[in-house]
């Protein structure tokens, strides 16, 4: 049902200070930059040369989760994403065996995909993201 890590999302106060560092330092390939508006949210897509990209997220609002991120944890791994083949099915399988959905239906995500997440507290402290492109 997994298809393997579709990204890893990393939390950021200045989007454009991330990018130069992934972009100019570490050397990965910027695929894009877009406003989420409704999530309130500035993301960056690099290219890691393999199948799994790195998502840089910014907080367009004090209040959003991204923005509590940093303020309490600064900096750093927000969440992974693996790829689905069928997110509704996934979300299911993973209720039944008692897992805490934030999302119990699949909403818009980055790009045209379809996204929900899972609690930290089912995964051992690590904020799960389903992806299906």
């Amino acid at each position: 049902m997994y298809k393997g890590v579709e990204h890893v999302g990393i939390a950021v106060k200045n989007l454009d200070e991330a990018v130069r560092v992934y972009r100019d330092v570490l050397g990965f390939r910027l695929e894009g930059i877009q406003t989420l508006a409704e999530r309130k949210l500035r993301i960056a897509l690099f290219s890691t040369g393999g199948e799994t990209q790195i998502e840089l997220l910014e907080s367009l609002d004090k209040d959003n989760t991204i923005a509590k991120f940093v303020e309490t944890r600064g900096e750093g791994i927000h969440h992974f994403a693996v790829e689905t083949d069928d997110i509704e099915a996934s979300l299911e399988n993973l209720k039944k065996s008692g897992a805490a959905l934030i999302d119990e239906k699949p909403r818009a995500g980055a790009e045209g995909k379809q996204v929900a997440f899972i609690h930290p507290k089912s995964t051992k402290g690590v904020l799960l993201e389903l992806v299906k492109k």
